[in-house]
């Protein structure tokens, strides 16, 4: 792959005339706009930058055996030399409501069983390779955000199963003063007009509840909220099954909520373990009406089968669970192969732990293993995607604190984050609350206890779209905006600028289509990076660091493609590269220089701008000046007269020798043809080196270009 990279390098002077101007402007056309660039290389306040701790890329879990595929020497080398050194591990198993036996080695709270509360060694006879998650079987959800192939215990028409809430929210444990009710939730294909709900319950129960339905069909609607029917107020309840009569008259519902408030704090018959009677279960639950004969008619769907059952969502779930659990189709790399990989380069990892969906002794043992082993590590993130899931976000920031607490003694050089939400401006469900950021309310919960200064820096994801089709360049200059109000808004909801901000993963869309595999795909990495770096964020992961192939998830109209470096062939192994790989190694390797500490500089654009240029300018750790330019026009080029300005206000000539490099269809083009497009010409970005007298740069359709040139 080496050998083949070199050999399509270009010399410089063919591009030369094209790109430089040497002095001389060029014969402009209707399809050309001039454009001058003022860059204050007298500034010493824009924000600084090392790459090698800011620009990285992560990998997640994934199917049976995509670790074996994934982790390969030769993939490992592709994928190091986009010298995108800092590597994060997204946490799969958070997301299929599944726990992580992050060391097959380990400890269950009933190893008669098998079964219970699972806490992984801390020690290991041989090195980890392998780990999975585990199903749980008091699940109340019917979809996840993962494999998606489990059901919800509510509506699956089995006595035997029950949902239960999770132990660690019930005072029992927390001790913060605070109420944490827990709720289960349906909604309903078509609304209904009820008056009656049918509980079976488990142990332990509710003593007091109650029934609640959403004011709206909307789940957003202006002003919805929760309204209590008229007998759904239940104190002194007593277990077993409770059919209620809540209306006098059928009510329209939609969605359908029990608000659990007090619970029994009972257990199973044997049971010694304190989480067995800690939170609320229910082993089924129905919703419809009582006959004129007083016989109940149930309107919900009752089957193990998420496609099947009534649609059930709930606040929590107990990680409780049994060996037999285990789910072969959802792996995580070992920790040990992660780490001996090579593709942290030397490097610290960010890594995270399970929160919702596990225990904090099973964190605690995983940092001691880390420490055991001396593995590099700086940053942790507690969770993943608790927005994403629906949960609660004040219930978040209670099992956030409660970790941080457990796992701070054990380690207290390390820097605590999170939430690791799939969006920073998510918006809380079905929430009565007029404020609906779920960022704001964790934020509020954390700043309540006088706890802000526990969260240590926020991580979230950023995929700016989910409609990639229609017209991309008119989305690269959108995502402008959004980036620009994104920070804007975490600065309003608390999240100042003493709180490191990182973008653990980012891309076009949570969904693939061809402009992940297109020229569009560079232009929106290079500017996510520059953006967001420049206006005070952190650091980048990219989503996407394995090869992979073309698919469509969403909608027809995005074509086929994916968030890769490099195509994958039938074996998985890395083959043509990306527009994502040739933008990577240009940002880190010409841009900008691999290490060392870069500053941003104000670059003020002329009158006559046009939004689909971006340019940023650095001064790099040599002293040299780094501008790169982005020109996100389908048809305008773009022609740049760059000067350097004083503190006064007065342009410069830029001269001397500078070195250049331009990427753009030229360089890349992709072929269009379903579950077989492919690369049709896949070049690394064309450089050289030339003198000049001032900086004139022309810059093509969708292409990026860098210069770096003299003081």
């Amino acid at each position: 792959m080496a050998h083949s990279l070199r050999s399509l390098r270009r010399p410089f002077l063919p591009i030369l005339l094209g790109l430089f101007c040497l002095g001389q402007a060029p014969v402009l056309g209707e399809d050309i706009l001039p454009i001058s660039v003022a860059i204050r290389t007298d500034s010493t306040k824009g924000p600084r930058f090392d790459p090698s701790e800011a620009m990285g890329a992560g990998i997640d879990g994934g199917m049976q055996g995509a670790n074996d595929r994934l982790l390969t020497p030769h993939n490992v080398a592709a994928m190091r030399k986009a010298r995108l050194a800092p590597l994060t591990y997204r946490l799969r198993t958070e997301l299929g409501i599944e726990v992580w036996h992050w060391n097959p080695e380990g400890q269950w709270s009933d190893p008669a069983r098998k079964e219970g509360y699972w806490t992984s060694s801390d020690r290991a006879k041989k090195p980890i390779s392998l780990s999975w998650g585990y199903k749980l079987p008091r699940r109340g959800d019917t979809v996840d955000n993962a494999n998606d192939n489990d059901y919800s215990r509510l509506t699956d028409g089995d006595q035997t199963t029950f949902w239960k809430s999770n132990p660690y929210l019930d005072a029992a444990f927390l001790k913060d003063g605070r109420p944490h009710h827990q709720w289960l939730l349906l909604r309903f294909d078509t609304p209904v007009e009820m008056d009656a709900v049918r509980i079976q319950w488990g142990t332990p129960y509710a003593t007091a509840y109650q029934v609640q339905y959403w004011s709206s069909d909307n789940d957003y609607g202006p002003g919805a909220h929760w309204v209590t029917f008229d007998h759904g107020i239940v104190s002194g309840g007593t277990g077993g099954e409770a059919l209620l009569k809540l209306a006098e008259r059928p009510v329209h519902v939609k969605f359908l909520r029990v608000l659990l408030e007090t619970g029994s704090q009972s257990a199973p018959k044997g049971a010694k373990d304190w989480r067995d009677r800690a939170g609320f279960a229910v082993r089924e639950i129905g919703a419809g009406r009582i006959g004129a004969d007083g016989q109940f008619v149930d309107f919900v769907h009752h089957a193990p089968d998420k496609k099947a059952q009534t649609f059930a969502h709930v606040s929590s779930t107990d990680p409780w669970h049994r060996a037999e659990d285990r789910d072969p189709h959802l792996e995580q790399a070992g920790l040990d192969r992660t780490f001996q990989s090579g593709l942290g380069n030397g490097r610290p990892i960010m890594l995270p732990v399970g929160v919702l969906y596990d225990t904090p002794d099973n964190a605690a043992a995983m940092l001691r293993y880390l420490r055991w082993r001396g593995y590099p590590v700086r940053q942790v993130e507690l969770g993943e995607e608790p927005d994403g899931q629906w949960g609660n976000p004040e219930d978040y920031a209670a099992l956030y604190l409660a970790w941080v607490d457990r796992l701070r003694p054990l380690w207290p050089a390390l820097q605590f984050g999170g939430p690791s939400a799939q969006s920073a401006l998510s918006e809380t469900w079905l929430n009565s609350d007029p404020e609906r950021s779920w960022n704001k309310h964790f934020i509020q919960a954390l700043k309540d206890r006088g706890r802000l200064s526990d969260l240590q820096f926020y991580s979230f994801e950023f995929y700016p779209f989910d409609d990639i089709c229609g017209n991309i360049p008119a989305k690269l200059v959108e995502e402008d905006r959004l980036m620009q109000r994104l920070m804007e808004r975490l600065t309003a909801e608390g999240v100042g600028p003493n709180i490191p901000r990182i973008i653990t993963e980012y891309g076009f869309s949570a969904y693939s289509g061809r402009a992940m595999a297109e020229m569009p795909s560079a232009l929106l990495m290079a500017n996510i990076n520059g953006q967001f770096l420049s206006e005070g964020g952190n650091a980048t992961y990219l989503f996407g660091y394995g090869p992979n192939v073309p698919v469509n998830q969403n909608l027809a109209c995005a074509g086929f493609g994916n968030m890769m470096l490099h195509m994958a062939d039938p074996k998985g192994q890395a083959g043509t590269p990306l527009p994502s790989y040739h933008t990577a190694r240009m940002l880190t390797g010409q841009w900008l220089m691999p290490k060392g500490m870069h500053q941003f500089l104000p670059v003020e654009l002329g009158k006559n701008t046009d939004p689909a240029l971006r340019v940023f300018a650095v001064r790099r750790p040599d002293g040299r000046l780094g501008v790169l330019a982005l020109n996100r026009s389908e048809r305008r080029t773009l022609h740049l007269h760059i000067a350097a300005r004083d503190a006064q206000g007065v342009d410069h000539p830029i001269a001397g020798r500078v070195a250049l490099a331009s990427f753009g269809p030229e360089q890349y083009a992709w072929a269009d043809q379903g579950p077989d497009s492919r690369p049709l010409r896949s070049h690394p970005a064309a450089s050289g080196r030339g003198q000049m007298q001032e900086l004139n740069l022309v810059l093509k359709p969708m292409s990026l270009t860098s210069v770096i040139a003299p003081r």
